[in-house]
């Protein structure tokens, strides 16, 4: 998690980065203080630091005094082979699929032991969807998490399993048998589901993404109900994916 996970170092530059990394999902507006709480810094350093980062852009300023991630951060972000290689490549994918179901959309990668999404389509359906375009969350209570988990090195596997994992509604699976065996049949059937394990009304199926024989991603969709659509969701996905992966093949090698 970002925010006053270690103390930052003696440069300028660990000290900006600390601050910059101060903020995640659920920090997405904060004061200075804040700013300098998170960052393990003095508020002084803190303030400096921060009218540069907002000079430049990095950061911006709201109505109530408190700092947000500024667009020069986002351009920037927008650069990354994950953003540019892997959307350009599903994008119209994604829009296909959304226009076949009406359904939210997701597109998602692992980064270290957390789902991170590089794209989303807003659905019609009045669905409870907590995920946006950047947002980091768990790996056992998502769709697309389950997916990339049971295709994760197994190392990694083991070390979620192995933790404390945080229970986000009644229904989240939490056990560690009874989630090795859900990614075990991931492996099996080619899709993963979820039943309002991240947020309650919200049911997840999701598939992988491969480029040539690696999974470099996952497809989901969030539907209020599963019971009687989800033959046709993961088939319609399948497809998707499918031409997702053939796309990254002519199109040279996978992000990473």
């Amino acid at each position: 998690m970002a925010g006053n996970t270690a103390a930052p170092g003696t440069t300028v530059t660990s000290r900006a980065l600390a601050i910059l990394g101060a903020f995640d999902e659920t920090h997405r507006g904060l004061t200075l203080t804040d700013l300098a709480r998170r960052a393990g810094l003095t508020l002084t350093t803190t303030h400096r630091l921060v009218g540069e980062l907002t000079a430049w852009g990095a950061l911006r300023r709201d109505e109530d005094g408190r700092y947000l991630v500024g667009r020069r951060l986002w351009q920037l972000g927008l650069l990354a082979p994950v953003q540019t290689d892997l959307r350009e490549a599903a994008s119209p994918f994604l829009h296909d699929l959304y226009a076949a179901t009406r359904a939210t959309v997701h597109l998602a990668v692992r980064e270290d032991d957390r789902v991170l999404y590089v794209d989303r389509l807003a659905g019609h359906a009045s669905v409870p969807v907590v995920s946006t375009v950047g947002s980091r969350l768990p790996l056992h209570s998502t769709g697309v998490g389950k997916v990339l988990l049971a295709h994760a090195p197994e190392e990694l596997r083991r070390r979620v399993l192995a933790a404390q994992l945080p229970r986000l509604t009644a229904y989240t699976v939490t056990e560690p048998a009874r989630l090795e065996r859900q990614l075990a049949r991931v492996g099996q059937d080619g899709y993963a589901t979820t039943v309002e394990e991240m947020t309650l009304g919200a049911c997840t199926v999701a598939v992988p993404v491969r480029a040539g024989e690696t999974v470099v991603a996952a497809l989901g969709i969030v539907v209020p109900d599963l019971r009687r659509t989800r033959a046709q969701l993961v088939t319609a996905l399948r497809v998707s994916a499918r031409g997702i992966g053939r796309t990254l093949d002519g199109g040279g090698s996978a992000p990473t």
